[in-house]
């Protein structure tokens, strides 16, 4: 069942997961040190909301948890592994020939319900969810985890027309707003003027927090019982390593082991 959780439960949380998060920052690191690389900015500017959803709502069958921003699987196979729902650390085999943990979330791994990663797609799934689990009468949750850089995608929009239509309270979209894209920044490629008119001119409950403190996170991802919820996440791309904090050029790279192990002292 989902419940709200006491301010004190809720605190508590909040310094356990302030200290699961320096391991996943050092899991991404070592993953974008492997052969192949991975989405590094992305993964630890969404690592912190990955670890409020699944310590929140990972252990209820009823619910589905959707990363729709794919490319970050490094962070939600770190939140994972840290979470005890998978036992392999992802790190070892991340990327390589064979490993179920691939460059996009992989259905075939535990806690993963769907497999994501053409953007907007996780979106619908978690929706879809939502209606499901209202349809049949059951208690569970959809939660989508995208991008604000994914939302130039129409099917979010497309999505959230019929999470209105169909009053999908169920529904918490999450929208990791760092301000990056593949290309470069939001602001300079393709803006969004006004997010939070924009989700509750679609009938959504929304919230504006700061998406690295867990306080805040844990507070806002309470689903509203009449009205679907958007979580506006203001987040830093590369958060947590300064040598890349807010530079767009780190969506995606491969760094060198002297890198990584700097980087993950940094953290300590």
């Amino acid at each position: 069942m989902n419940t709200v959780i006491s301010e004190t439960v809720h605190s508590a949380l909040a310094d356990y997961l302030t200290v699961l998060a320096k391991e996943a920052r050092k899991l991404i690191v070592d993953m974008a040190a492997t052969p192949t690389g991975c989405h590094i900015g992305g993964s630890l500017s969404v690592i912190d909301l990955l670890l409020s959803v699944y310590a929140k709502y990972g252990s209820d069958q009823n619910n589905a948890i959707v990363l729709s921003k794919g490319h970050s699987a490094a962070a939600l196979y770190a939140t994972l592994y840290l979470h005890g729902v998978i036992e392999e650390n992802p790190a070892v085999s991340y990327g390589r020939d064979g490993s179920l943990f691939t460059g996009h979330p992989n259905h075939k791994i535990a806690g993963i319900p769907f497999a994501t990663g053409s953007l907007g797609h996780g979106v619908s799934y978690a929706a879809g969810w939502a209606l499901g689990q209202k349809m049949k009468g059951e208690n569970g949750l959809g939660v989508a985890i995208g991008g604000d850089g994914e939302m130039q995608e129409g099917l979010c929009w497309e999505t959230a027309q019929v999470v209105q239509a169909k009053s999908i309270s169920n529904f918490i979209y999450i929208v990791d707003c760092n301000g990056g894209q593949n290309d470069g920044l939001i602001s300079d490629i393709s803006p969004f003027h006004n997010l939070r008119k924009m989700f509750e001119a679609f009938g959504f409950r929304v919230k504006d927090i700061d998406g690295h403190d867990f306080n805040q996170i844990l507070s806002a991802i309470e689903p509203d019982p009449e009205k679907p919820l958007a979580v506006l996440a203001r987040t830093i791309k590369g958060k947590g390593i300064k040598a890349i904090e807010g530079n767009p050029n780190c969506h995606y790279a491969k760094i060198p082991e002297r890198y990584s192990n700097k980087w993950k002292r940094g953290l300590e």
